[in-house]
């Protein structure tokens, strides 16, 4: 279920602005504000299904364009690399301050780097 919310979420925050108002509304009610469907519905003078079915299909538009463009998907693994290069320049780091370093170990760093840099310039 949090893995849910977690999708959920990001597809809210990344397509969200693609929805219309009343979707926008209705779904960031029951998802960001835990509102439930009677409580969403009450307020507007709506049924409860009338609002599930906004919310389902809101899900169903930003589902599609994630589905056709993968932009969360590309953002995750961008986030990877970027973490993977600012590891390996830690470790850099403290190597050069330490001053424990070869040939070997900067030529391996160098090549992480390298390999990371090639991934996000894949995407």
């Amino acid at each position: 279920m949090k893995n849910q919310a977690y999708r959920m979420a990001m597809l809210f925050d990344f397509y969200g602005d693609l929805l219309t108002e009343r979707q926008r509304e209705f779904y960031d009610l029951y998802y960001n504000e835990d509102l439930s469907l009677a409580e969403i519905a009450e307020n507007y003078g709506i049924s409860r299904q009338g609002v599930r079915d906004v919310i389902v299909r809101a899900e169903a538009a930003m589902t599609e364009v994630e589905d056709k463009t993968h932009i969360i998907r590309r953002f995750h693994q961008s986030r990877a690399a970027i973490n993977a290069i600012d590891a390996a320049a830690d470790r850099l780091l403290q190597a050069v301050d330490a001053r424990i370093y070869d040939d070997a170990m900067l030529d391996a760093l160098a090549r992480e780097i390298k390999s990371n840099v090639a991934k996000l310039n894949q995407e």
